[in-house]
C-alpha cells in the first residue's frame, strides 16, 4: 500500500523530470497568467510559472495589448533562474526568427520588398523590414543625392542575408535594374527617334543626367537641356523629378538612348533670325565671362559673344570692368545662324 508521503515524493520527482524537459533555445507555447511591472507571467507547463521580461516582448511599450492574458503565444527559452527557480523566456526573438525565415523566402523569390528609413547614416541608409533592420549601401541608392528621412519608405532588393552574423544588405537599385534581357529589347524595338516620352530622372551627372524612360536609363546630355546656358544639369533638374523628353538617338547594338529637352521647346535662334542682323544694336545681360570673351543674352535662350579683345578694349576706354550681370548696349558684328553664332562689340553700359 503506497502511503501519502510517498505519493507526493512520486509527484515531486515527476514535476522534476518534467522541468528537465525543458531545453534552453527550445520553442516553446505557453499561456499568459499575469502582468508584472517588467513583465509577464507565462504558464508553459513547468514545474514553476516562466517569465518573460518586456524586453523580450516585441512591443515592450504595449505589453498588455501585445501579450492577452489567458492567450496562448510561442516563446523561446532563453535562460534559467536558478534564484526565481523559473524559465525565462523570449517572444522577441520568436518572432524575429520567423521574420528571417519570411525574409529567405522573399530573397529567394527576389521579391521587391518596402522598407522604412529608420536613420541616415554615412555610406547609406539603415531600414527595418519585419522588425529586422537592414543596410541599404550608398551605392545601391537608385536616386544618390536625394534627401531621405528617417520614416520614409522606399522599396528595397534583398542582396545579401545570414541571420547568424546579423547580416541584411539591400539595394533599391536592383528593383530599377532587375529587368531581363527580353524585356529590354522590347522596349529597344518600341523606341524610335523623335517619340516623345515620360520619364524620371534617376541620375545627375556632370555631363548630363540619366532617365528612366520606362525600364531603360537613356542619357539627357547637358546640351539638350535648354536653349540657354546651363552651367550643371542640377540647376535645371532634380533627382525623382518627372520630365517629358524626346528620343534623338537610338544604338540598339550598344543599347544607348539619347534624349533631349530643349527640342520640346521652340527654336529661340529662329526669332533670332527675323528679328536681328548684323550691324544691328542690341541690348542685354551679361550672363558669363570667359578667358576668351564676354557671353550676352540679347533675346530668351539667345547668347552672343563679346570676344575678349572688344571686352578689354571696352574696359580700357571706360575705366570699368565687365561683369556678369551688367546691362550692355552692343552692336552685332556677325551673325551667323547655321552655327548658331552670333558675335558683339559692347558700346556702353546700360544703367
Amino acid at each position: 500500500m503506497t502511503t501519502k508521503e510517498e505519493t507526493s515524493l512520486d509527484f515531486e520527482a515527476l514535476l522534476s523530470r518534467y522541468t528537465q524537459n525543458f531545453q534552453k533555445g527550445e520553442s516553446v507555447k505557453g499561456t499568459i497568467c499575469s502582468y508584472e511591472p517588467n513583465g509577464v507571467n507565462v504558464d508553459i507547463g513547468a514545474k514553476a510559472v516562466a517569465f518573460c521580461p518586456a524586453r523580450e516582448i516585441s512591443d515592450e511599450k504595449n505589453v498588455k495589448e501585445t501579450l492577452l492574458k489567458g492567450e496562448e503565444y510561442e516563446f523561446l527559452i532563453v535562460d534559467f533562474d536558478d534564484k526565481e527557480e523559473r524559465f525565462t523566456l523570449s517572444q522577441k526573438r520568436v518572432n524575429l526568427a520567423y521574420a528571417w525565415q519570411e525574409l529567405e523566402k522573399l530573397k529567394e523569390a527576389n521579391e521587391t520588398i518596402l522598407g522604412e528609413i529608420v536613420s541616415v547614416v554615412k555610406g547609406g541608409l539603415i531600414v527595418e523590414i519585419l522588425g529586422i533592420r537592414g543596410f541599404v549601401p550608398s551605392s545601391q541608392i537608385l536616386l544618390r543625392g536625394k534627401e531621405y528621412n528617417s520614416g520614409d519608405k522606399i522599396e528595397l532588393k534583398i542582396m545579401t542575408l545570414d541571420s547568424t552574423k546579423d547580416s541584411f544588405i539591400l539595394s533599391n537599385k536592383k528593383v530599377h535594374s532587375d529587368i531581363d534581357e527580353e524585356a529590354k529589347k522590347n522596349i529597344f524595338a518600341q523606341v524610335e527617334k523623335g517619340q516623345v516620352l515620360k520619364g524620371c530622372v534617376v541620375r545627375i551627372t556632370d555631363f548630363g543626367a540619366f532617365v528612366d524612360i520606362g525600364g531603360v536609363d537613356g542619357l539627357l546630355p547637358l546640351s539638350q537641356m535648354s536653349w540657354r546656358w546651363v552651367e550643371h544639369p542640377s540647376d535645371v533638374l532634380k533627382l525623382g523629378e518627372k520630365i517629358d523628353v524626346e528620343v534623338i538617338a537610338v544604338d540598339k547594338e550598344k543599347g544607348r538612348i539619347s534624349l533631349s529637352l530643349k527640342s520640346l521647346c521652340e527654336d529661340p535662334w529662329l526669332s533670332a533670325k527675323s528679328t536681328v542682323k548684323d550691324d544691328d544694336v542690341v541690348e542685354g545681360v551679361v550672363t558669363r565671362l570667359k578667358p576668351f570673351g564676354a557671353f550676352v543674352e540679347i533675346l530668351n535662350g539667345v547668347e552672343a559673344l563679346v570676344p575678349i579683345k572688344e571686352v578689354e578694349d571696352f574696359q580700357r576706354v571706360n575705366n570699368c570692368k565687365v561683369e556678369v550681370g551688367d546691362k550692355v548696349k552692343s552692336k552685332i558684328l556677325k551673325f551667323n545662324f547655321e552655327d548658331r553664332r552670333i558675335s558683339l562689340s559692347i558700346l556702353n553700359k546700360v544703367k
